[in-house]
């Protein structure tokens, strides 16, 4: 998400609070030693009433109740009917899910209970299932455990965070549904405006972490760097995203370069980071994010059908602008689209 107005974020009771004003912060929502909010206007001189748009991310079971809701689609009953598609318990679609231990804003345990998934991969299950005339029926598993679940039968389908791949279209079908973007977040009153290759990290101090394609990138832009006589980028480690975030704020690094899912929701939700880049997560090649399900079962082109009736519609836009996701948005579905390369 290109975050061109400035948003600031509080948790209260579980709430992340937004206030949103174009140009900058009109109005902080702040927390009184009494635990009420309480609306302060900032240095700029705005008040309450310029006050453009408020946007909750509320972290309790309770945001259930805002998802998108969808009605049957019929043309995408009748390509479940056609295909001979058999749902693991009749009348539900299994969706197995890292519900615990995930992070927002994908997928993750609602505050109040550790239960109830949560996030931008459970609303669009939800609305895959809905779609489908069939109940939403989330299964909590670890990272490692969908590719062979799905394969036996055992769940449905995935909406995880789960990058095509050739290798992985050899067993699974794919509908695809956001862009696998990775996002550079730096301090908001940076002077940085833009990172788009090589010559945008000169010298630089950037956090990444280690072992991943972000590291990978970078590596490969500080050999062109070096090889250009420039000042490659500083490479810096933390354990923590607290710490990377401190760093950010206290000038000890320029900028973070991490998944931007997970970075744009920080954006939103604290106001302190804006993005400035973006790139491929599967970069140099581009990548998709898709649901998947065990490849010839006849499910995939009814789910396809399904996303693309809620890019048309609208839902799909109130799922990315619920979890600050904008940026990852796809003008339509497409079924098996060309994935990563085998490494």
């Amino acid at each position: 998400m290109a975050i061109n107005r400035r948003q600031l974020g509080v948790i209260i009771g579980g709430v992340v609070v937004l206030a949103l004003v174009g140009g900058g912060i009109g109005v902080a929502v702040a927390v009184a030693n009494n635990g009420t909010a309480s609306a302060e206007a900032t240095p700029d001189g705005s008040t309450e009433e310029q006050l453009a748009a408020s946007v909750e991310f509320d972290l309790t079971s309770k945001n259930v109740d805002g998802r998108p809701q969808l009605d049957p689609v019929p043309e995408a009953v009748a390509a479940l009917k056609a295909g001979g598609f058999t749902p693991v318990e009749p009348g539900k679609l299994t969706v197995a899910q890292t519900v615990k231990g995930g992070q927002p804003p994908l997928v993750f345990a609602a505050s109040d209970d550790n239960t109830t998934p949560l996030g931008s991969e459970a609303d669009f299950a939800q609305l895959i299932a809905d779609g489908l005339g069939l109940e939403y029926n989330p299964v909590a598993v670890d990272w490692a455990d969908w590719p062979l679940g799905i394969q036996s039968g055992k769940y449905d389908l995935i909406t995880n965070n789960v990058t095509v791949t050739e290798e992985r279209k050899e067993l699974y079908d794919f509908a695809s549904y956001r862009v696998d973007l990775l996002g550079f977040y730096v301090k908001s009153d940076s002077a940085i405006e833009s990172i788009a290759g090589p010559e945008d990290i000169a010298g630089l101090t950037i956090i990444v972490g280690s072992g991943t394609n972000q590291e990978k990138i970078l590596l490969t832009w500080n050999e062109e760097l070096e090889a250009d006589g420039k000042e490659p980028a500083t490479l810096v480690y933390y354990d923590d995203t607290a710490a990377a975030n401190l760093a950010v704020q206290s000038g000890r690094a320029d900028a973070n370069f991490e998944p931007n899912a997970s970075g744009a929701y920080a954006a939103a939700a604290t106001g302190e980071t804006k993005l400035v880049g973006t790139v491929s997560g599967g970069w140099p090649a581009t990548a998709d994010i898709a649901a998947a399900t065990k490849k010839g079962n006849g499910l995939i082109d009814a789910v396809n059908i399904v996303l693309d009736y809620a890019i048309e519609n609208g839902q799909y836009d109130e799922i990315l602008d619920r979890w600050g996701l904008d940026s990852e948005r796809v003008e339509k579905s497409e079924i098996n689209p060309p994935g990563l390369p085998k490494s």
